[in-house]
C-alpha cells in the first residue's frame, strides 16, 4: 500500500472536505480503497495464524465505509479524513474485544483494541473478573512485548466507584472504567515509512493477550 499517497490524498480531502471534490477525485479514492483493502486481507491473514476466532472474516467487511453519519451531528462534513478498520470474532459489528487499526495524516494513526462501551452484562463481568483475577491482567500489561506498544488500560471510567464496589478495592481505578481499551499513536512520518504489512499484525499479536483477558471475562 502506497502510505504517501493515502496520507496525501487525505489531506487534500480535510482541505476539500466536499461531494464536488471527492466525485471529482473518484477514481484515486477508488484505488486507494483497493489498495487498503489487499492490505487488510494481508494483515488479517497473518492475525489468524495466532488467532482463530479471526479466521472466515471477509476484509472488505472489515473496512469503515468513509462517509461520515452526519443526521446528528452539527459537523456537516460529509466524508472521514482517515481509512479504517476493525477485526474482531463475529464482524465488526459485533459486541466482542476486537483490533482497530485507523490510517490519517495530522496525527490520526493509531492501533488500538480491547472493548469500547460494554454492554450492562459485560461491563459486570469484566468487572468481576478484575475483582477475582486482576493479578493476571497485571501480569500481561507489564510484559516487554506489550509494553513496546502500549502505556496501559484507557476509555472513559467513571467518577466515583461502581456499584458492588468499595473505593477502598485496590483495583479501583480499574474498576471505574466503563471502556477497556489500549491505543498506540503512530507519527506521521513513521507512519509514511512503515512497513505496515509488518507492523500491523506485530502490534495486534502484542495486543492479543489483552483481547484475551477480556473475551474470557465475558464468556464466564
Amino acid at each position: 500500500m502506497n502510505t504517501p499517497q493515502l496520507f496525501d490524498f487525505l489531506a487534500e480531502l480535510s482541505q476539500h472536505n466536499e461531494r464536488e471534490w471527492f466525485q471529482a477525485h473518484k477514481a484515486t479514492y477508488d484505488q486507494l480503497r483497493q489498495e487498503f483493502e489487499a492490505a487488510v486481507g494481508r494483515w488479517l491473514k497473518q492475525m489468524t495464524t495466532h488467532n482463530p476466532a479471526l479466521v472466515g472474516l471477509e476484509p472488505k467487511k472489515c473496512i469503515f465505509r468513509i462517509y461520515r453519519d452526519v443526521r446528528f451531528s452539527r459537523d456537516k462534513r460529509p466524508y472521514k479524513t482517515h481509512f479504517s478498520a476493525y477485526f474482531s470474532g463475529g464482524g465488526k459489528a459485533s459486541n466482542n474485544p476486537g483490533y482497530y487499526v485507523q490510517l490519517g495524516p495530522n496525527g490520526q494513526t493509531l492501533l488500538a483494541g480491547g472493548l469500547y462501551e460494554p454492554d450492562k452484562e459485560q461491563l459486570a463481568r469484566i468487572r468481576q473478573e478484575i475483582d477475582y483475577n486482576a493479578s493476571a491482567l497485571h501480569t500481561l500489561l507489564q510484559t516487554p512485548g506489550f509494553r513496546q506498544y502500549f502505556a496501559g488500560v484507557e476509555g472513559d471510567r467513571l467518577k466515583k466507584a461502581p456499584a458492588g464496589y468499595s473505593t477502598e478495592h485496590p483495583e479501583i481505578e480499574l474498576l471505574k472504567h466503563k471502556s477497556f481499551i489500549v491505543s498506540h499513536s503512530v507519527p506521521d512520518a513513521t507512519a509514511r515509512k512503515l512497513d505496515l504489512d509488518a507492523y500491523v499484525p506485530t502490534t495486534f499479536r502484542a495486543m492479543q493477550p489483552f483481547c484475551e483477558y477480556l473475551q474470557e471475562a465475558i464468556e464466564v
